[in-house]
């Protein structure tokens, strides 16, 4: 979610299987003939449009189509203009956070069926499901507080976890009907949240108060309870939290906030790659030993000013993704207007590529690319991931944010309405 000062509110691909329960050749027949009626896609939200674009998810990115993401919104407004709290909490996200825009869609999962997507609508504090064929909702649910964010869908795509970032909760939803599950408590403003790869735990970074100018180093206590929350995802239960200040002080970087922002794991989750706020680079925690153990700082762009007032929701760089394999990272330098893949082992980083405010990385199907979002211009990115070299940019619509790998009906176009 960025913005600049006024900013956008910050800001991982899940894998979306298909589960049966018939004997094996049923179901490995069963599974080929649904996979053959399936097309795997990216989705990009346009945040201030309301929209979102269904691209290619390989290759030159194609646009398919694009989705109203706000079919309700004439019966939203009316329910936030009766309403003097719930209008001022829309007026503050619009006049702050989205730099005199409303923000419509902040994250998106499709069902594991491709026939929904299920968004989280900040300006509107609640998640929806999408028919992909009609275009109407299937469900709402309204999240505590005033605020949606960022969301994660479970390995097995039956569960999708939403912050709800002016309550401290994070909601645990059934991502075909929108009945919650289960809830959990976390630190000040949950952000991003991401399913450990065997389903067992979610984890959960809070960002603390990123929207005000109190951005010097001696004013981060002001910035409040900032801290990873790790709970079981059956019981929803904590299991642990980790607070990045002391392992941040270990290293000698007092100076440097905790606020985790993206974050990927490696492919055998033993280490988690994470941006903070202020910093143009990444860090390397190793989940063993709870310690940090490498620190890349990254190429500043002399256009860009270091004072922190002017950056997107106090994040210099917001934006991480991992290749397939795990021999690379990919990296959205959001405000040095670059983006670029860092070689996992040396973290030396290859040929700096010129984005506007890229604000999201993820995968490209085939696994080949990195994707990035360029919210200052509007258009979604390739990035491959051997050479470090750009290799298509297509136009999507106003501010993208979140691109997410999911899945349409093979004949699937936009809906009428």
């Amino acid at each position: 979610m960025p913005a600049l000062k006024p900013r956008h509110l910050c800001a991982m691909a899940a894998a979306v299987v298909l589960t049966f329960t018939a004997p094996a050749t049923a179901a490995s027949a069963a599974s080929a003939a649904d996979s053959a009626a399936l097309r795997e896609v990216l989705f990009v939200g346009n945040n201030w449009d309301g929209t979102a674009d269904v691209i290619k998810s390989s290759g030159d990115l194609a646009r398919i189509g694009r989705i109203n993401v706000v079919p309700d919104k004439d019966a939203r407004m009316a329910e936030i203009n009766a309403d003097p709290i719930k209008w001022i909490y829309f007026m503050a996200i619009r006049n702050s956070v989205g730099e005199g825009h409303d923000q419509f869609v902040d994250d998106m999962y499709s069902t594991p069926d491709g026939r929904s997507v299920v968004v989280s609508r900040p300006s509107f504090a609640d998640v929806v499901s999408i028919d992909l064929a009609t275009g109407k909702i299937n469900w709402r649910f309204k999240v505590s507080g005033y605020r949606a964010d960022h969301m994660a869908v479970s390995p097995d795509g039956t569960r999708v976890a939403v912050s709800a970032s002016t309550a401290n909760t994070v909601h645990v939803l059934n991502i075909n009907t929108g009945q919650q599950l289960g809830s959990f408590a976390t630190g000040d403003k949950p952000h991003e949240n991401i399913f450990s790869r065997d389903g067992k735990y979610i984890w959960n970074m809070a960002i603390g108060d990123v929207n005000t100018d109190s951005d010097a180093p001696w004013l981060d206590w002001t910035k409040g309870d900032r801290h990873i929350t790790v709970v079981d995802a059956t019981t929803y239960k904590q299991v642990k939290t980790i607070d990045m200040r002391d392992r941040l002080n270990a290293i000698g970087l007092t100076d440097y906030s905790d606020a985790v922002r993206p974050a990927v794991f490696s492919p055998d989750e033993s280490k988690l790659y994470f941006q903070v706020s202020f910093f143009n680079g990444f860090f390397e925690y190793d989940v063993a030993t709870d310690k940090i153990t490498r620190t890349k700082t990254l190429p500043k762009n002399p256009a860009t000013s270091d004072e922190r007032t002017t950056m997107v929701n106090d994040s210099r760089h917001h934006g991480l993704s991992i290749s397939p394999d795990g021999s690379k990272l990919c990296v959205a330098g959001t405000m040095d207007d670059y983006a670029t893949v860092v070689n996992r082992s040396t973290l030396q980083e290859g040929p700096l590529v010129t984005a506007s405010k890229p604000y999201w990385a993820t995968v490209s199907g085939d696994g080949r690319s990195c994707v990035v979002s360029e919210s200052g211009a509007d258009q979604v990115t390739a990035i491959d991931f051997a050479t470090g070299q750009k290799t298509a940019s297509v136009p999507v619509g106003d501010h993208p944010q979140r691109v997410r790998l999911g899945h349409v009906a093979a004949d699937w176009t936009s809906p009428s309405s």
